[in-house]
């Protein structure tokens, strides 16, 4: 085995390497200087102005003795005032610029002090077009009768709704005082309080650090009801039965947790089910996860995505990235336990599946992307958009990775070392750098011929996925390629295929398999079997309507136009859009269903359609 400072000459040849995996090339901040230490805001939420308005007060920690200037992110953010004090003292006005905007990072406020103050209190509005914020007419909402808003402030999109500063190796605690209509609950990633009077004033706290990306607000017509006595959820009044009814085993993946991975440190961990606008799955907003109204299907074969989410409570929220460029220390390490959930409660057949159907997903992914962005530790890239790291290669080869480790190893040695890197990181942002410090002194060196540090560095610096990664097969997955095989092939007529008992997974794994292409006849076939046009079950229509459009099955076209239109989250609708922008009366078709889709689209969902039908219409005709 090779030595210890073998490997530290290795990693300083990469081009990860040589550089400061804390510094964060997406934030203007300068923690280096002064750092929040804690945020207090008091806002009034005015649905006519589609505004948050009213100030947000910032404690700081001075790390520079002769620093006299504080450098915040904001994006499309009125600043009134800025002033300063130290202790109870009077408030000072101070002087401060706001740099023209840049189209990625918004607009750099700096703030300049004739001392080292210890508050800064920053008076704001914010833009209508907020792109970290979506307001809904009350049509929009299930409903009907009360206008709904919320935030997403991954990656960088806080920025657009607190002055502060917008890094994930910035943590700090929080206060906040929020008002609204009186009929309108708000609610935060802090202590909600299932029995809150619903008055239009409403205080919380987040006596825990947490990074700006998991800052969050909602407000619309609330309503909680328990799952346990420290999970419940916040739906509308519509929603939340079905909701509590499809989670209800919320509680029993936090145990499943917390035995794998020690306590959970959050207190409560409730769900707030949004409208089908949200453009994520999920976010793991602390204490409070926001969660897709789409993966209510009835059947409990899409909570997978709760167990991400909780899962994010050790690995993300607990343990964070410092930069982005290091997000599979999220969202592989979530990726991974998320798994192990769902096998303690759902059998090792259901999580192998779910193994398959991901990587199968980053193959594909991996075939659109230059190989420098297919490595674990990214190279700082200035200029670049930190979604960029928000892919399969961050969740599923980083899930892979620490798969390939747990049989190296043993889940013996790799489940304590796990909850030791969690317990010992607890409230910190950490680099790829820590993890493999950590790897090579609490793994490696206690078991030195169970993995070699060239095949680490294959797994984090390489692209690709290494010849040697552990394969995951799946005994259901392979009736299901018997079974397409045998309607391609003309065996058996599709319905005739013994599908029964099929849950989503395997559908997901039966459409992923056809050709690119179909006559419309096998489609047609395929329909009156299995009725896959206008299913209500998201993970089916993604893969049905591309491979619809793309084989000119026209006569999904209606019901793939209802599914655009009240679907935001980009995952699910996204591969439509671009399997109708690969033809020029795909591109028409698709334009006019986003003029009629946009009003109840997120700023972040517009703007990837926006980008992919400009792509489409610049594109030179074939």
């Amino acid at each position: 085995m090779r030595s210890l400072s073998f490997l530290l000459a290795l990693l300083l040849t990469l081009p990860a390497f040589g550089q400061d995996r804390h510094a964060d090339e997406h934030s203007y901040a300068q923690p280096d200087q002064v750092r929040i230490r804690d945020l207090g805001l008091d806002l009034a939420v005015d649905f006519d102005k589609r505004q948050l308005a009213g100030t947000a007060t910032l404690q700081l920690e001075w790390a520079n003795e002769s620093a006299r200037e504080l450098v915040l992110d904001t994006r499309d953010l009125a600043i009134a005032k800025v002033e300063a004090r130290s202790g109870k003292r009077k408030w000072r006005e101070v002087e401060f610029a706001l740099a023209p905007r840049d189209e990625r990072f918004g607009s750099k406020l700096s703030i300049t002090l004739p001392r080292q103050f210890e508050q800064v209190r920053i008076a704001y509005a914010t833009s209508p077009q907020a792109s970290g914020l979506q307001w809904l007419a009350p049509s929009m909402t299930s409903g009907g009768k009360t206008p709904f808003m919320f935030s997403q402030s991954q990656a960088i999109h806080a920025r657009s709704w607190v002055p502060l500063q917008d890094t994930p190796s910035v943590r700090f605690t929080y206060t906040a005082r929020i008002r609204t209509p009186a009929d309108v609950m708000a609610l935060m990633s802090a202590d909600n309080d299932p029995a809150a009077p619903r008055d239009g004033d409403y205080t919380f706290t987040m006596p825990q650090a947490i990074p700006s990306y998991l800052m969050a607000i909602a407000a619309g017509d609330l309503v909680f009801k328990p799952i346990s006595g420290r999970a419940g959820v916040w739906a509308e009044p519509q929603v939340v039965d079905k909701a509590v009814k499809e989670f209800e085993d919320t509680e029993k993946m936090i145990a499943v947790t917390e035995s794998l991975y020690g306590p959970y440190r959050w207190g409560r961990y409730d769900l707030l089910i949004l409208p089908p606008s949200f453009p994520f799955g999920g976010m793991e907003n602390p204490r409070l996860s926001f969660i897709t109204p789409t993966v209510i299907a009835g059947d409990q074969s899409l909570v997978s995505l709760i167990a991400h989410e909780l899962a994010h409570s050790w690995s993300g929220n607990l343990v964070t990235n410092a930069s982005w460029k290091d997000m599979w220390l999220n969202e592989g390490f979530t990726s991974y336990v998320e798994n192990r959930i769902v096998e303690a409660l759902y059998g090792k057949e259901r999580a192998d599946m779910e193994f398959v159907i991901s990587r199968n997903g980053l193959k594909a992914e991996m075939a659109q992307i230059p190989a420098e962005q297919q490595v674990l530790m990214l190279p700082a890239r200035v200029g670049s958009d930190p979604e960029d790291a928000l892919g399969a290669i961050a969740y599923d080869k980083g899930a892979w990775f620490l798969q390939f480790l747990e049989l190296r190893f043993g889940r013996e040695a790799f489940d304590p070392f796990l909850r030791a890197w969690f317990d010992g990181h607890a409230f910190q942002s950490a680099t790829s750098e820590q993890f493999l410090a950590f790897l090579k002194s609490e793994l490696m060196a206690k078991n030195p011929s169970a993995v070699t540090e060239a095949e680490v560095m294959a797994w984090m610096t390489a692209p690709g996925i290494p010849d040697f990664a552990p394969a995951t097969e799946s005994p259901r997955f392979a009736a299901v390629d018997a079974a397409r095989a045998d309607w391609l092939e003309d065996r058996k007529a599709a319905r005739d295929l013994k599908t029964a008992a099929w849950t989503t997974q395997e559908w997901v794994y039966f459409l992923e398999g056809m050709p690119e292409t179909l006559a419309p006849e096998r489609l047609v076939e395929l329909d009156q079997a299995f009725r896959f046009t206008g299913t209500g079950n998201g993970e089916i229509a993604q893969r049905w309507y591309p491979l619809s459009e793309r084989s000119e099955y026209f006569e999904a076209r209606p019901a793939m136009s209802l599914f655009l239109r009240k679907i935001g989250r980009r995952k699910l609708i996204m591969p439509t859009y671009e399997a109708l922008a690969a033809t020029a009366d795909g591109l028409a078709f698709a334009s006019q269903i986003y003029l009629m889709a946009k009003p109840g689209y997120h700023p972040i969902t517009s703007a990837s359609v926006e980008a992919l039908l400009a792509k489409a219409k610049a594109a030179p005709a074939q």
